[in-house]
This record gives structure tokens, C-alpha cells and sequence, in this order.
């Protein structure tokens, strides 16, 4: 812990701040329906109350499996960054002589090199669990969706609710979809850090203004949301 200055400290106690802050926000807090993971998640509520209904379930089907493919290129994206986490620590010596040579503002301590790599890692590493996790239950609202009975097959209470268990799945999978995403959203901010504390603070701002626009202010919940429709043709250089 001697590697760490008091402004490094500080730069890494923000970043948690502001990270666990945001899933507080988002998740737990009451400004949580308000915010666009909220909406989409009544939109897959009732896209499972609309399948039971349905006597061809092709298209459902399709789309839980794009949903389940794009899960498993993001857990594979973080085991390929947690790969490149061991060859950067293999290479931490060869690494700091380059940075110096060229004057890149890289910290030039191995240990802090080190903690900061182990760190970027152990966020990589979770969004892997998280999406890992997000697969599973993905894969498991599937199954529950091919268990749910055709109309006028059994009653209609029961098939609406196992319609809505695999809302519930296919919801709880789409929670932990989410902060697996914005873990990898905060890991772009954890490497402002290799660039010194003050870097650290601001991208770490950045990114945490960036996914509080999205979820409560962008274009895409107003788009999503009953009677809001954007302008799409007005300029917006944010393009959410």
C-alpha cells in the first residue's frame, strides 16, 4: 500500500463511489423506474405475456437466442481481457523502460503498475461472472419459454403465469447483463489511472455522466417511453 499516494487513494475511492453509487441509482434507489433498464424491463414483461398468445413462437426463439449470443461474446470479450491483464504484468519491466524512453506519462513504480493492472482485472473478472451468470438465466428463461403451453392447451392463469416466470428470468438475466456492461463501461474510465490520479477522477466522471444521460435523459428512453417520441432528424451528437 506504500506504492499508493493519498491522491491515488482518493482517485480509487471515487471510482467505487461512483460506480456502487450508480448501481444504487439504477437498481436499487427510487429513481430506479425511471430509468430506460426500468422501461425495457416491461417490454420484456409483456413480450412474454404476447408469446404465450402466439401459436408460432419462431420469432421468439430467435431473439432470445441473438440475446444469449451477445452474452457470450461479451464473457468471452472479458476472458480475453483478463489474458491480456497477465501479459501486461508479464511484461511490467519492459513496459515502463518503453514508457520512459518515449515520455509517456505511465507510472514508472512496478508495484503501482501492478496494483493498477491487478485492478483493471478484478473488473474484468467480474463483468465475466456477471455475464456469465446473464448466459445461464438467459438460458433458462428458454427452457421456461418452451415449457409454456399453447392456448387452449391447459388454463389460461397458468399459462400466463409461467409466461410471466419467464418475464421474471428473462428480466433478472437482463439485470445482470447490465452491470456487466457498465462494469466494462467503468473499466474505460480505471484506465485513466495509468495516466495519474487526476486522469483517474476525470474519466471516471466522464464515464458516470455518460451512463446517467443514458439512463434518464438520452433519446433512446424517450423512444421507448409511452407518448415520447425524439426528433430523430434534430442534430444530437450523442447519438443515444
Amino acid at each position: 500500500m506504500h506504492a499508493l499516494s493519498h491522491l491515488d487513494i482518493a482517485a480509487a475511492v471515487w471510482f467505487l463511489v461512483a460506480w456502487f453509487g450508480f448501481n444504487l441509482i439504477v437498481d436499487v434507489s427510487p429513481l430506479r423506474t425511471k430509468t430506460l433498464s426500468s422501461v425495457m424491463d416491461t417490454y420484456r414483461r409483456e413480450w412474454m405475456i404476447s408469446m404465450c398468445q402466439r401459436e408460432v413462437r419462431i420469432m421468439d426463439t430467435a431473439i432470445m437466442a441473438g440475446l444469449q449470443q451477445g452474452t457470450a461474446f461479451f464473457a468471452s470479450t472479458a476472458l480475453l481481457a483478463i489474458g491480456g491483464g497477465f501479459a501486461l504484468l508479464e511484461a511490467t519491466d519492459r513496459i515502463v523502460q518503453i514508457a520512459g524512453d518515449l515520455s509517456i506519462p505511465v507510472e514508472s513504480s512496478r508495484t503501482l503498475w501492478e496494483i493498477k493492472v491487478l485492478g483493471l482485472m478484478l473488473i474484468f473478472a467480474y463483468s465475466f461472472f456477471k455475464f456469465g451468470w446473464a448466459y445461464r438465466l438467459f438460458n433458462y428463461a428458454s427452457i421456461v419459454m418452451g415449457a409454456v403451453p399453447e392456448q387452449g392447451a391447459a388454463d389460461d392463469d397458468k399459462i400466463r403465469e409461467m409466461a410471466l416466470q419467464a418475464g421474471a428470468l428473462n428480466m433478472l438475466a437482463g439485470q445482470h447483463f447490465n452491470r456487466g456492461q457498465r462494469a466494462l463501461f467503468f473499466a474505460i474510465g480505471f484506465l485513466g489511472w495509468f495516466a495519474g490520479p487526476f486522469m483517474f477522477a476525470s474519466t471516471t466522471l466522464a464515464v458516470l455522466l455518460v451512463l446517467l444521460r443514458r439512463q434518464f435523459a438520452s433519446r433512446s428512453r424517450a423512444a421507448v417511453l409511452s407518448g415520447q417520441y425524439p426528433n430523430l432528424a434534430s442534430p444530437d451528437r450523442s447519438g443515444e
